[in-house]
């Protein structure tokens, strides 16, 4: 193994680092193309709206059916869940997966993500986007700017966290992380408010207000009507609980506790899609309750690749990493929030040099 990141001796990878990297994505995107991995999956595409519908509705039948009960909680948990797969569903549009076309793509994005799920499909677009061309980039990657929480010592201004109660808060971060989860759902609502209505530029504004307008009044009304303004509330409250520990909890385990990039670093696509992300195993379950992104390594190189097709593509990818001496990483989900947690307590306490890591440390030097 060379100096660089990942990079071998083999004649393939010979020349300068900018040739090797161009020759990584072209070999390993050969392989997977040969493959017939990114054609789309139409069927699988239909049976899950299908699917999601159906389940959808039958919610809406039980809370009329159900009543003035308590037992609408297990109603409002199971619709939290779907609401989610409705979230990812909307993703796989964004991101081109489902259709050739890329204004049909967009257009069914709009309806199930502002529509149904009640996310902003302009704030999402505009902030995934970003993710994806430099994930765990310092000062670039707006998924680990301060916010709520703190995911790195070097992001410029994370110091004023360190004071007061910001302070007590930020050293315990990892250990409040899940509990802060339960408000996510509320928080994607609330920024998806702020972008179609704020001063940047969005896309699609005149269909997103409306839409947005009607999911976010017209179902908290609905609600109410049908059910006393106590149990409303708490089914609005469990419902957006599940909805937001159900996304972060996906998303989540996807590249906090990875290498981060240095801000003034660049890599190849292939480096930088796979030493930054981290796939979690455990088998269909896990591919249904995470919407595929369990295979976030294999969707950060093709992004466009339908859902379905990601597990197929995981050993062709895996196997040309190890050919590379690219590390792969992957781990359960338990251990995947684990490693989380551990990384945003450490972060918290001051003690988590980002690119102290042997990984990192390579990456700095073959800059």
């Amino acid at each position: 193994m060379a100096n660089g990141a990942g990079t071998t001796n083999t004649s393939s990878a010979e020349g300068s680092p900018r040739t090797r990297y161009v020759s990584d994505y072209a070999e390993v995107s050969r392989r997977v193309r040969a493959a017939g991995l990114l054609r789309r999956r139409p069927l699988f595409y239909a049976v899950r709206a299908v699917t999601l519908v159906l389940l959808l509705a039958g919610c809406a039948v039980a809370v009329v059916v159900i009543g003035e009960s308590w037992w609408q909680l297990l109603v409002a948990a199971v619709l939290g869940l779907l609401l989610a797969q409705v979230a990812f569903f909307a993703h796989d549009a964004a991101h081109r997966q489902i259709f050739t076309s890329g204004k049909a793509n967009d257009r069914l994005a709009l309806v199930i993500g502002d529509l149904i799920a009640g996310m902003s499909h302009g704030w999402w677009m505009s902030k995934h986007s970003r993710h994806h061309a430099n994930p765990n980039k310092v000062d670039t990657d707006p998924d680990i700017e301060p916010g709520a929480l703190v995911f790195t010592t070097d992001v410029s201004g994370a110091r004023r966290w360190r004071r007061g109660f910001g302070g007590w808060f930020v050293a315990r971060q990892g250990t409040l992380f899940f509990p802060l989860l339960l408000l996510a759902g509320l928080n994607l609502h609330i920024s998806g408010i702020r972008t179609v209505f704020g001063r940047q530029p969005v896309k699609y504004r005149k269909f997103e207000i409306p839409m947005l307008l009607l999911r976010l009044t017209l179902y908290p009304l609905a609600l109410f009507t049908l059910l006393s303004p106590g149990l409303a509330a708490a089914f609005l409250g469990v419902q957006l609980a599940v909805f937001g520990f159900a996304m972060g909890a996906t998303f989540a385990p996807n590249h906090k506790g990875m290498p981060l990039v240095p801000r003034e670093l660049s890599i190849g696509y292939v480096h930088r899609q796979v030493l930054t992300s981290r796939n979690v195993r455990g088998g269909w379950f896990i591919d249904v309750a995470m919407g595929g992104l369990n295979y976030q390594i294999e969707h950060h190189l093709f992004p466009s690749m339908p859902r379905p097709n990601l597990r197929h593509a995981q050993p062709i990818v895996r196997r040309f990493c190890a050919e590379r001496d690219i590390p792969y990483a992957e781990t359960s989900l338990l251990e995947s929030w684990g490693i989380v947690v551990r990384h945003l307590n450490r972060v918290g306490l001051g003690d988590a040099d980002p690119f102290a890591c042997p990984l990192a440390a390579q990456l700095r030097s073959t800059a």
